[in-house]
């Protein structure tokens, strides 16, 4: 504390009589830093008190009404002065009454009339100690205020920290499990295609491949979660692909809910993968229906956020513009608890065999990966509300094309199939041989590329993006264009992290499948490729 501070002194002086003004303002007037102020309401102290900002308080013993105990109880009782000092002034000196004030918390007691020097020396005393003691507070008050905003930091550090690690453990997971399906679904689309099978049979195998089905959606919403699925991500105006949700989202809530939409009519556009986008929706609405148990009412908004709005900085972002998309229900809501936990794969409220929990984590990865942030809101009791923010992109919207999968369609180039996966690698090959390709097969990259310079000839690379061995698929694939210019070259992976994709999302022109592929898919995508050159060739 300096000097000045502690002789800048606001003194209140409460007296029924208006010469105690005289006798003490005369000198006090005189005396640098200290202001004194006199009223004689007793009963509108604290009121005084705060008005004048006092320091430090003179207040008389004996007065009509009020006196000077009742000020005291009155100060004392009140948070903004229950620390302030009091100065009791009495004619009376009387060792019980200086007793009772002590005790009723008063902080100094003089004789009517003191000496000027030495009430002013006492006022000088209680002012400084009142401010240091405000300063101590206002530091603690500071300390404490930065250990919570500590303790907020480190709490979402180890969640970010937390949530980093299960999502490198489920891509990794997921890219395996992505392997065992495809072998599963290659040899049970083999057995469809080379016919011989009893109806009864051809059940049996269709239940399987619904089950592998499952499990590819399964693993998909582990990429998502982990931000490590390929996105493929286009310019798009929400506002029509949000309103055509709508139809869909009164089916998945059943007639007894109520679905509003409250869509702007010029949103942003945003660069965005619509068909993840729309699964997202889908499944907080999902997690929507079954809070409500079926009942109760979903609105869906969607409105523009310009850089520096209110609602921005809650997601500590004031520089772009965002599309905020919000999906709320009135559900049973979530605790603080729950709410903490609620983005992490596999944790879910609903009892066993309702729910995955992969819901909101499958949300949180897509929209992270997208570039975009998401909150959550929810009260128990009363309902939830996802947030979702897309960054604003001044791009022009693409046009949509909707391509139908083809009837089953083989041919007669030549393929070159590139995987590690041995019973990955003959399931694909018998699938495209029965399809009438001429198919050659490598190991790894390295095999390929001795193909490639004993001068194979090939149409189509069709290869694995994470393989063993000294030779990348990309590199491969560069080698192929190089020396087959007109070959096209499709990859294939169920993790294609950090080889494909940059941020997530794929690089113009690279063409992926992922894994599990149907044989449907494959023929379709491979046709797709190939038709090209075909057109190519024909102009």
């Amino acid at each position: 504390m300096t000097q000045n501070q502690s002789q800048n002194c606001s003194v209140l002086l409460i007296d029924d009589e208006a010469m105690a003004e005289d006798l003490i303002g005369y000198h006090m007037a005189r005396q640098q830093g200290i202001t004194l102020r006199y009223d004689n309401r007793a009963e509108l102290a604290v009121e005084l008190c705060k008005e004048t900002e006092a320091n430090v308080l003179l207040v008389d013993l004996r007065m009509p009404g009020a006196d000077g105990f009742d000020v005291i109880r009155m100060l004392r009782a009140d948070p903004y002065t229950e620390h302030l000092p009091v100065i009791l002034l009495s004619s009376e000196d009387d060792a019980d009454i200086k007793a009772q004030a002590f005790a009723l918390g008063a902080n100094d007691y003089l004789v009517k009339w003191p000496e000027a020097r030495e009430l002013e020396a006492r006022i000088r005393y209680h002012c400084a100690a009142y401010q240091a003691r405000q300063q101590r507070d206002a530091a603690f008050l500071e300390l404490r205020q930065r250990e919570e905003e500590l303790r907020v930091s480190q709490a979402a550090l180890h969640q970010a920290q937390k949530m980093e690690a299960i999502g490198q453990l489920t891509g990794g997971v997921a890219h395996d499990f992505n392997n065992v399906l495809q072998i599963i679904s290659g040899n049970l689309h083999l057995l469809q295609m080379v016919g011989d099978v009893n109806p009864q049979g051809m059940v049996r195998i269709e239940n399987a491949l619904n089950g592998v089905e499952r499990g590819a959606r399964l693993a998909a919403h582990l990429l998502a979660f982990a931000r490590r699925q390929p996105l493929q991500s286009a310019v798009v105006d929400l506002t029509p692909v949000l309103a055509d949700m709508d139809d869909m989202l009164r089916r998945v809530l059943g007639p007894r809910a109520v679905v509003i939409a409250d869509i702007a009519p010029r949103l942003w556009n945003t660069d965005v993968d619509v068909s993840q986008l729309n699964n997202v929706i889908l499944n907080l609405a999902i997690n929507a229906r079954d809070a409500m148990g079926g009942d109760g009412t979903l609105t869906i908004r969607a409105r523009n956020l310009q850089a520096g709005s209110e609602q921005l900085a809650k997601i500590g972002d004031g520089q772009g513009d965002y599309v905020l998309i919000e999906i709320a229900d009135t559900g049973s809501g979530m605790s603080q608890e729950v709410m903490q936990r609620a983005f992490e794969p596999f944790f879910t409220t609903k009892p066993t065999g309702q729910g995955t929990g992969l819901g909101l984590s499958m949300a949180y990865g897509f929209v992270k990966q997208s570039g975009g942030e998401i909150a959550l809101q929810s009260t128990l009791g009363t309902g939830t509300c996802v947030q979702i923010y897309l960054r604003r992109s001044e791009a022009q919207a693409e046009p949509e094309h909707h391509a139908a999968l083809q009837a089953l369609t083989g041919g007669v180039e030549t393929i070159l199939v590139v995987e590690d996966e041995e019973a990955v690698r003959a399931a694909t090959v018998d699938m495209l041989a029965t399809l009438g390709y001429q198919v050659l097969s490598s190991a790894n990259a390295e095999q390929a590329t001795h193909l490639i310079d004993g001068g194979v000839h090939i149409d189509l690379l069709f290869t694995d993006v994470m393989m063993p061995g000294r030779v990348s698929s990309l590199e491969l694939s560069e080698m192929v264009r190089a020396k087959l210019p007109h070959a096209h070259i499709l990859f294939t992976s169920g993790y294609a992290e950090g080889v494909l994709s940059h941020d997530g999302r794929l690089p113009p022109g690279v063409n992926l499948l992922q894994k599990p592929y149907t044989v449907e898919t494959l023929s379709s995508r491979i046709r797709h490729l190939l038709r090209k050159n075909n057109a190519a060739t024909a102009a």
